[in-house]
């Protein structure tokens, strides 16, 4: 017996939009100079690419009063508090506090009243302030770039719905070191944690709000 398409096999099951809501916040995840960085040990032209695809989003959350929050991976220079995940990929040792890869890509670096995040572990919600910060700010919804699609990105995603956040993916703005495991995250994501959406629909979702506000 034929096994069914993948689009059929999930119709009807998991193809719910859950849509906007009316507060967004901006979460940049880990756009670090070790993913765009050639020769780096966690170099992918998809994260270049996302990078330079995230600058007009940023600049229109600025511009639209969008909160913009960031993360980033940082370790004690004997990884203890990085645990199995630490011994799991020897290569996290590229973010051990001070280490020149861990910087956030200065394309899209942070501004002095932006939030920046310090995670060990793959969700920026776990073991941090993320959640409470969010809610103390009245966000219902997050817009998440970053990478990688496949890890932090998706933890993102998965404990984004957990904790009660509309979970919105700008498909352009996110990257992998690889398209298998990019895509495989992204039909993931929108259909069971958020709604992957094409960078033009938050863009013009952003305006939308800051014109109902003006």
């Amino acid at each position: 017996m034929s096994q069914p398409s993948l689009t059929d096999n999930y119709r009807g099951v998991f193809d719910t939009r859950l849509g906007f809501g009316s507060n967004p916040a901006l979460l940049v995840i880990d756009f670090v100079i070790a993913y765009t960085t050639p020769g780096a040990p966690f170099f992918g032209q998809g994260v270049v690419d996302a990078v330079d695809a995230s600058v007009a989003l940023i600049a229109k959350a600025r511009e639209t009063r969008v909160p913009v929050l960031y993360t980033v991976v940082e370790y004690h220079p004997s990884g203890i508090d990085g645990g199995l995940f630490f011994k799991k990929v020897p290569s996290l040792k590229l973010f051990v506090r001070g280490e020149p890869l861990g910087a956030i890509d200065p394309k899209i670096a942070p501004h002095p009243e932006d939030i920046v995040v310090a995670k060990q572990y793959p969700s920026p919600f776990f073991g941090t302030s993320l959640a409470s910060t969010l809610r103390a700010m009245g966000v219902d919804s997050i817009v998440l770039l970053g990478c990688s699609t496949s890890g932090c990105v998706r933890a993102a995603a998965v404990d984004g719905i957990q904790n009660g956040f509309r979970v919105i993916v700008p498909r352009e703005c996110v990257g992998d070191r690889h398209d298998a495991p990019h895509e495989a995250a992204l039909f993931d994501i929108n259909a069971k944690y958020g709604d992957v959406v094409a960078r033009a629909e938050v863009l013009d979702w952003f305006s939308r709000l800051n014109a109902r506000a003006a």
